[in-house]
């Protein structure tokens, strides 16, 4: 195999005659993985003495930081509220299936890092005082929600993308697909298919920030990235995944069946007073929650389910027309103008909604310091699992999250490259199969089928194990076949391996719940007969 080595800017180019294409190679100290909040924040609190690459799979505010609506929750400069009820809050909407000490990270360092990115240039709404305006939401008990208007996320991700951008110590490669990372004895090798070419990067440290999981459901409130790659590649490395069968369905997804992205109607919408309403306008949550809309979104979500089956329908609708219309728009002016386009006038009409996929409270497992269990290799953001949210996240936890645990990987990366090796970066060979046919039509179709119907808000136990079989087959084909190292294929093999994950997980749970039932009724009957 014959090799021309030519050197241009910071890249060192390798033309391979063998496969006609040419690969770009570059060490770098710390790459990451996706460009949201975590991905971005993670950049900012490394140390200017490292080189970092920061890849974004398609534009890079294309991701779910930019989609977030309704805004960050946190205790800063809040004299009627606190970190401890702000725990307490999460520990609530997670079931108390919350990690204690993460939780308390997460709520008692807020302060720090609202601070900061406020800093940075993030401007949040103010009252006419001058204060900050803090909003309520679902499973909140005190108005400690900041947000700008109902753009928040896009707000929050704009902002430290102009700030990254002026750092001189890190690239942005936009439109790179990531096909793969191995671990090597120095560190990480990632093949990178950019404008065609399959290029090869190396680092000593790796952060995996590539957000959630929402295509492997048929409609999702995700963005187009969110196949799971970097849990997949995570898991093929060997790394730990936990909780990846708690899953977040939304309440107020825009209730349109024929797209696969549904726009997601803010919870700060119910947290200003809006009502829910069944298929014959009457409100409903009395039955089911004492919190009312306010309840945390898996209750509203199984409360919806329940009140389908009793009315035999699935027209549901979120009204705020009892709201002041000026209120309704200045608060709302983006959902307002998107609805609007839609057909429907938030301040007049009920807006059609039904729960959707939305959020992963699992993923990578990592420590407290985003560490995963492969060495130096970081998880943040969606992706990972800190277990702050239990098995159910607390209404704007989410951006949060991304940026307390980005930057206390980022910490633990700065401490650790001071006494770091210095030896050549190691890259690894990759099968890349430039020549092969494509995958089959069909499978990412099928793949989602097979969890909307087995594991929506209510999981239909007999379809969980056949969708398992069925996910073992695909998998099978997608490993042992000859497909083209390609976006379909990539992405493909993602949701395979995630709906796997996600089932097999799922599966066990239901098996155990049935051997503890039926422990239960043998013990009844040993006690009664």
């Amino acid at each position: 195999m014959c090799y021309y080595k030519i050197s241009i800017s910071i890249f060192k180019i390798y033309i391979n005659y063998d496969w006609g294409k040419i690969q770009f190679m570059n060490n770098y100290d710390v790459i990451i993985a996706g460009c949201g909040a975590a991905g971005l924040y993670s950049a900012i609190n490394l140390s200017e003495s490292l080189k970092i690459l920061i890849t974004s799979k398609m534009e890079i505010t294309l991701c779910n930081t930019a989609l977030a609506q309704g805004g960050i929750a946190g205790v800063y400069n809040s004299p009627d509220d606190s970190p401890q009820q702000h725990c307490q809050d999460t520990f609530v909407a997670g079931g108390f299936e919350n990690d204690p000490e993460t939780t308390a990270i997460l709520c008692e360092e807020a302060k720090f890092d609202i601070d900061k990115i406020i800093k940075l240039g993030v401007e949040f709404d103010k009252t006419e005082n001058g204060d900050y305006h803090r909003t309520l939401e679902g499973g909140h008990g005190k108005h400690r929600i900041f947000h700008h208007k109902d753009t928040t996320g896009f707000e929050i991700e704009t902002k430290l993308l102009k700030y990254v951008k002026a750092l001189p110590n890190v690239d942005i490669l936009e439109n790179a697909l990531i096909c793969d990372i191995k671990e090597t004895a120095t560190g990480f090798s990632f093949d990178i298919l950019k404008d065609e070419h399959h290029n090869i990067f190396n680092s000593r440290y790796a952060i995996i920030a590539t957000g959630g999981i929402g295509r492997v459901y048929e409609r999702t409130t995700n963005s187009a990235i969110a196949t799971g790659d970097g849990i997949a590649f995570a898991y093929n490395m060997g790394a730990e995944i936990s909780n990846i069968s708690y899953i977040q369905f939304h309440p107020t997804a825009f209730n349109d069946k024929h797209k696969r992205e549904c726009f997601l109607i803010s919870e700060a919408v119910r947290g200003e007073g809006a009502y829910l309403r069944n298929c014959f306008g009457e409100r409903f949550m009395q039955k089911y929650d004492k919190r009312l809309e306010l309840a945390p979104r898996d209750v509203v979500s199984h409360s919806i389910m329940f009140e389908s089956a009793k009315t035999n329908s699935n027209n549901f609708y979120i009204d705020i027309t009892h709201k002041n219309s000026e209120f309704v728009k200045n608060r709302f002016p983006m959902i307002y103008e998107k609805l609007f386009e839609l057909g429907y006038d938030m301040t007049k009409d009920l807006i059609p909604i039904f729960p959707c996929q939305h959020y992963l409270m699992g993923g990578i497992k990592v420590d407290k310091n985003a560490r995963t269990t492969v060495k130096n290799l970081f998880a943040c953001g969606e992706c990972s699992c800190t277990g702050v949210h239990g098995n159910n996240r607390l209404a704007s936890n989410s951006l949060l999250e991304a940026l307390v645990f980005s930057r206390r990987a980022a910490t633990v990366i700065n401490e650790q490259s001071k006494n770091g090796s210095n030896s050549p970066l190691i890259s690894a060979d990759f099968k890349i199969n430039d020549n092969a046919p494509h995958i089959p039509k069909g499978i990412r179709t099928e793949i989602r089928k097979i969890m909307q119907t087995a594991y929506f808000v209510m999981p239909d136990i007999n379809a969980l194990f056949e969708g398992f079989d069925r996910l073992n087959q695909i998998m099978e084909i997608l490993t042992s076949g000859n497909f083209k190292t390609d976006k379909d294929y990539v992405e493909a093999k993602s949701l395979t391996t995630i709906a796997y994950l996600i089932l097999q997980e799922a599966n066990k749970t239901a098996t155990e719940n049935v051997q503890i039932d039926a422990a239960k009724w043998a013990e009844y009957e040993l006690n009664n007969y």
